[in-house]
């Protein structure tokens, strides 16, 4: 992200051209209010942060102009004293998206460039079309890229297709996918969950029944075989389907023709069948609660989706999938720091892909637009990283005496890191901790941190950490 600095105030937009480059921003230019026009480029930058450049009429002039010279959609932020935008005169509250309290403190100017590039992505994609997102298999783990290769061998087949895998791991998505991917994508894609219709309604549920066949029926009703006619019928848990409706399924499977309750008519069943399941199937049949011959039936093409403890490489890119999903439904934002990424990463999933959406929907909640480090995460996701009476980071372990023990302790995920950025937010994350410990003596925090009290000033100046001067020991 490229950053346009327009300020008045040399020391502070030396400060801040400092500290936006070492978390590893691109600075486009920085310059007073005078000369910014000459720094302009081929390219455009992608936030403007203005400083001191004037009056209400200055302010809203720079504003005007740098949206005329750039781009209308070019997000601002205002540096200021206030906390809060809506403390400002209304026609600059309209004009910018955020401001920047001063003095600047490092998570509060992350939080800021995520609104505006927020901000800046929600505006360039006004007009476009919704992305069909329930389409895409996240992840560049080894078994994901093996799920997405067993798609594309059978989805444009006719072959009936068995989902397995624990709950929560997204097994309807790769049903989802097998027909958009398949010459059956125009016409419907109809999921029923057997598990969660009471037994004696299922049979009318899938096959429909006609006026007065039961107790109820005042009307003739179509079933879900025939609402999916020409397209893709999705038996979720069927492992839950009671043994004689497993006899009328099979029946469908075997002569593709079935009936509606109360009636005799034959009706052809130009549907393809995909089911899923969280249970052992094998299991099933030996306990006598699933047929063999139909198992055999569906299990033509089986493709077992892992559990999300078995991909944890692929969780960053699954969380920027899950925000994204969000923004285009107009639900908020978040962002999270490498450090609450990586405590994600350690942790075991019961839940799977399900367990880490409903999360990333609490958090938008309750840190709606903001940036999560691990210490805002629910306590059970924050593993060891953050323990203050136990901490393993904090309490000066035993150093690796191998290679081996060095790659066990941290792992580097599969898509990369920037590993600029991680140290800088390891650092904040660990003085902030020593700080709160110490009760804010400098003299205190700087010892648990093994550094002179000078260093750790100096450090807390570069994040805009705050000490309480009467009892900073220094």
């Amino acid at each position: 992200m490229s950053i346009l600095i327009i300020d008045n105030n040399v020391e502070r937009r030396d400060k801040l051209e400092f500290l936006l480059s070492f978390i590893d921003y691109e600075i486009y230019a920085a310059a007073s209010s005078e000369n910014w026009m000459s720094s302009k480029t081929e390219e455009s930058p992608e936030v403007v942060i203005l400083g001191e450049v004037g009056d209400t009429a200055d302010i809203l002039d720079t504003i005007s102009k740098v949206k005329e010279i750039f781009d209308p959609i070019t997000p601002v932020l205002l540096l200021t004293e206030l906390h809060d935008k809506s403390l400002l005169p209304p026609d600059i509250a309209a004009a910018i998206v955020n401001v920047i309290e001063e003095p600047i403190k490092h998570r509060q100017l992350l939080h800021a460039l995520h609104l505006a590039q927020v901000y800046r992505e929600s505006q360039s994609d006004s007009g476009r079309s919704m992305p069909m997102l329930f389409r895409s298999m996240v992840g560049h783990s080894r078994s994901i890229i093996m799920v997405r290769k067993l798609i594309e061998q059978v989805a444009d087949t006719g072959a009936n297709v068995l989902i397995l895998g624990h709950s929560g791991t997204g097994k309807e998505v790769v049903a989802r996918n097998l027909h958009y991917y398949s010459s059956r994508r125009d016409r419907p894609f109809v999921p029923v969950n057997c598990g969660a219709i009471p037994p004696d309604l299922l049979e009318s549920e899938l096959f429909g029944h006609e006026k007065g066949s039961f107790t109820g029926a005042i009307s003739a009703r179509q079933g879900r075989f025939e609402l999916a006619e020409g397209g893709t019928l999705f038996l979720d848990e069927i492992g839950d389907m009671p043994l004689s409706m497993q006899v009328k399924i099979l029946r469908v499977l075997q002569e593709r023709v079935f009936e509606r309750v109360g009636s005799n008519k034959s009706i052809k069943a130009n549907v393809r069948i995909i089911a899923a399941t969280h249970r052992d199937l094998e299991t099933e049949i030996t306990a006598g609660r699933f047929r063999e011959d139909l198992f055999y039936r569906l299990n033509v093409f089986p493709i077992e989706m892992p559990a999300l403890k078995d991909r944890s490489d692929d969780i960053p890119l699954l969380i920027k999938e899950l925000v994204t999903r969000m923004e285009h439904d107009q639900r908020g934002s978040v962002r999270l720091t490498p450090t609450a990424i990586a405590a994600l990463a350690n942790y075991p999933w019961p839940g799977n892909v399900r367990e880490l959406s409903n999360l990333m929907e609490r958090l938008i909640i309750m840190h709606p637009y903001g940036v999560v480090d691990v210490r805002d995460l629910p306590e059970k996701f924050r593993g060891q990283i953050i323990d203050i009476n136990d901490n393993p980071v904090l309490s000066n372990p035993p150093l690796p005496e191998s290679e081996d023990e060095i790659s066990k302790a941290m792992r580097l995920p599969r898509n990369g890191l920037d590993l600029k950025e991680h140290l800088s937010q390891l650092e904040y994350s660990l003085i902030k901790q020593a700080l709160e410990e110490a009760d804010g003596v400098v003299a205190h925090a700087a010892k648990r941190l093994s550094m002179r009290r000078t260093t750790l000033v100096e450090k807390m100046r570069k994040y805009g950490l705050q000490r309480q001067e009467h009892v900073s020991g220094i």
